[in-house]
């Protein structure tokens, strides 16, 4: 089942008088199933926060249709199965954790102890118990962070949709905020989320898609990025003459250009054979590597390339 279906969407500011429009996003279309998560990555300025706003009915767009479950977007119903985390939280900062919590609950037709139920299981799973009864206003950001996705996940939505929940978080309370989304995927929900930290989104989503100057210029699965590193050794050596390149190439390898050297993709069965040649050409290996092409990778050749 199709959970979230954005089809031609287009958006345009208007950033005030004498400037130019700004095209946020520009003829975009994708598709996020039901039980999976969908990562949504991009430079800065790409359209992601438009994207989102437009998906949860907070900004219209100009053009095209935003489906949730195969329905149009009309009033306010369907955030009901929505737990929303906007990049920039704005809570009560006079309220404590547990005031919110509660209004938040009632707000979404909770019944009391429902609330309280559910606010105690939230809060001590993002280590939140010590601080539940202090003002907003005394929060790091990393504990307003977690405070946010609490507010968002209380009322148990089916669906999520993240705009960067990593923001402001220490080692800690990535993890922690990992683990949860790794937990909220086994139960089955639908997980929309958008996020610079692209180790994270490797590892956390089935399918991203990689948006810029408004428009998704490339979609792929998880297990596609796992592909092109399947049953591959990865050396790291200086940089290469063309010579051996070419040698390396015709005894099965594959080279590209590597953090000021050259990195060799090698088949495990010609492992031997190309490193004898290494040895015979004096060639040093200054390192391994897991990976041929790592999510970063992709991001920054495919977004260099639609600069040219």
């Amino acid at each position: 089942m199709i959970e979230v279906e954005v089809r031609d969407v287009a958006k345009t500011y208007n950033p005030g008088l004498f400037k130019k429009n700004v095209r946020a996003v520009n003829g975009l279309s994708f598709k996020v199933n039901g039980g999976e998560v969908f990562g949504l990555i991009g430079p800065n300025g790409a359209g992601k926060s438009t994207t989102i706003r437009m998906v949860m009915g907070l900004v219209r767009p100009d053009v095209g249709r935003i489906l949730f479950r195969g329905k149009e977007l009309s009033g306010t119903s369907f955030r009901r199965e929505i737990g929303y985390l906007p990049e920039n939280p704005y809570l009560y900062d006079h309220l404590t954790l547990e005031e919110l919590l509660f209004f938040a609950g009632r707000t979404s037709g909770m019944e009391k102890k429902e609330i309280r139920l559910r606010a105690e299981e939230l809060v001590e799973r993002l280590c939140l118990t010590d601080v539940h009864a202090r003002p907003l206003r005394t929060f790091s950001k990393g504990m307003l962070q977690r405070a946010g996705i609490c507010f968002a996940l209380l009322h148990d939505p089916s669906t999520l949709i993240l705009d960067e929940p990593m923001s402001g978080l220490d080692p800690v309370g990535r993890k922690m905020v990992f683990d949860l989304v790794m937990e909220l995927k086994r139960q089955g929900k639908t997980i929309f989320f958008c996020s610079h930290i692209l180790n994270d989104v490797e590892r956390l989503c089935d399918r991203i898609g990689l948006l810029n100057k408004g428009c998704l210029v490339r979609e792929f699965s998880r297990n596609e990025l796992l592909q092109i590193n399947d049953g591959l050794l990865f050396l790291e050596t200086r940089i290469l003459e063309l010579v051996e390149i070419e040698q390396i190439e015709q005894l099965g390898g594959r080279v590209r250009e590597f953090e000021g050297g050259h990195l060799v993709a090698i088949p495990t069965e010609e492992y031997f054979s190309l490193n004898r040649y290494f040895e015979q050409s004096g060639i040093p290996v200054k390192g391994g590597r897991s990976e041929w092409l790592s999510l970063e990778d992709l991001f920054v050749e495919i977004v260099q390339e639609q600069a040219r």
